[in-house]
């Protein structure tokens, strides 16, 4: 089976998902938190999306089963994405207000750059990556505005659990990038999914959720939104970005967290009746032009990486 590069539109449209669809999925959380408990709504949407996926590389595509090593390898990433890197942000926001949440998950990009930089190897930030992480920042405060981050009491607690599973996030996608030992794209991501599904379940009982949850009081809303989550958010968004941190630069991957928000009070405008303010317009002038900045920043050609060829047909 030969590897070859996949081509420019391929990557283009995995960004585009993980910039939309991922922006969308604020929305779609808020609603089904309405009648779901945070842990257990987050594992369930894991475990049906991995076994969803699994079950079509190994039944349709035929795709060769994962060795030891591929499961360790996803189960690890697992762990840091999905259990820590989800799981923090649903404990996180019931005690920190979504918009210095926001904030601090748009610190992701600028530890993807340092951790990169330290542990494997990847580009020094040099000044159009620092720049661009700097606008990027500069418009996520204009986006949430100023007056929302002073006007609260901030929990230092909940802060910091929302700031590990950022830190989570980053390590764990740096890890994916350079490992040696993952099974084809698909594969490993459903792999990803059943782990950290599973240990997102193990924590919901841990913390006692399965008392407080009952399926009749399961809104239409909810439901709708849980199965948006599921087979939008996490098996087309989800499956984008797993593949997209294996064929470009992680420090390219990570712009979703600048974008996201801003997709967020797009999408309000649009279908909300939300309005478009000058502040937005301001956020969106520091936001895309640093996003641009690291996304043309030069980096190692090592670090794409060709991909099997049956994940690119």
């Amino acid at each position: 089976m030969n590897n070859i590069k996949p081509p420019k539109w391929q990557i283009y449209l995995a960004f585009a998902a993980v910039y939309i669809i991922w922006g969308s999925t604020y929305l779609g959380v808020k609603f089904t938190l309405e009648s779901m408990p945070p842990l257990l709504m987050s594992g369930f949407r894991f475990i049906v999306t991995g076994s969803i996926l699994f079950l079509y590389c190994r039944f349709v595509k035929k795709m060769t089963a994962p060795t030891w090593a591929n499961i360790k390898a996803a189960g690890i990433i697992g762990t840091l994405l999905i259990m820590v890197g989800n799981g923090t942000m649903a404990l996180g926001v019931q005690t920190v207000p979504s918009s210095v949440a926001a904030l601090l998950i748009a610190t992701t990009p600028l530890w993807f750059a340092i951790l990169g930089w330290i542990f494997y190897g990847d580009t020094r930030p040099n000044f159009f990556i620092i720049a661009g992480l700097l606008l990027g920042l500069i418009g996520i405060v204009f986006l949430i505005g100023p007056g929302q981050l002073t006007s609260h009491a901030i929990d230092l607690g909940g802060s910091i659990i929302i700031l590990g599973g950022a830190f989570s996030w980053a390590f764990g996608s740096l890890y994916a990038a350079h490992s040696k030992n993952l099974a084809a794209p698909l594969v490993s991501t459903s792999l990803q999914m059943l782990t950290g599904g599973l240990l997102l379940t193990f924590l919901s009982l841990v913390k006692g959720e399965f008392q407080l949850f009952h399926v009749e009081k399961l809104s239409v809303k909810s439901l709708l939104a849980l199965a948006y989550l599921i087979f939008v958010g996490s098996l087309v968004g989800y499956t984008a970005y797993s593949w997209l941190i294996r064929v470009v630069p992680p420090s390219q991957a990570s712009t979703y967290a600048y974008v996201n928000p801003l997709v967020a009070v797009l999408l309000g405008w649009l279908f909300g009746g939300e309005t478009i303010s000058l502040q937005m317009i301001v956020a969106g002038a520091f936001i895309l032009p640093g996003v641009v900045l690291i996304l043309k920043s030069k980096a190692r050609p090592q670090r794409v990486k060709p991909v099997p060829e049956e994940e690119i047909a």
